[in-house]
């Protein structure tokens, strides 16, 4: 079943791959706040009408979120996400050094809180491994 393509535009891919309940964003460049919340948002509307559990980031073209974004993530987004079942993710992590620190920083938050998290460098190993989960 292909993926169905919630947002395609020039800063972001959101898809959902609903055989594998898998939800998947692509950052092409660095991200606005109301993008990022938009994306951040309608990732988790998914989660929550179709029971995903996992979630692909593919952040190669982001950077270091920014302290709203990240406050916003901390506050908001998070205790919704793992309310609605997030177990796995896998994250290809960003190109700039500056955005790895911070992923970095993403990945333990959420592995402490439970979530199996796992970094790759290529966005097909990162499916595959999903899709085993």
């Amino acid at each position: 079943m292909p993926p169905m393509i919630v947002i395609d535009n020039e800063y972001v891919t959101l898809q959902y791959h609903p055989d594998k309940k898998i939800v998947h964003h692509s950052f092409k460049q660095w991200i606005p706040l109301q993008i990022f919340r938009d994306v951040m948002t309608q990732g988790a509307d998914i989660f929550e009408k179709y029971g995903a559990e996992k979630w692909l980031s593919d952040d190669r073209g982001n950077g270091a979120l920014d302290l709203a974004a990240a406050e916003w993530g901390t506050k908001v987004w998070t205790p919704r996400i793992t309310k609605a079942g997030w177990k796995y993710w896998a994250v290809v992590m960003p190109k700039k050094v500056l955005g790895q620190m911070d992923m970095r920083q993403w990945i333990k938050m959420y592995s402490d809180l439970g979530v199996t998290v796992k970094a790759f460098t290529d966005p097909d190993e990162a499916l595959r491994w999903l899709e085993k989960q």
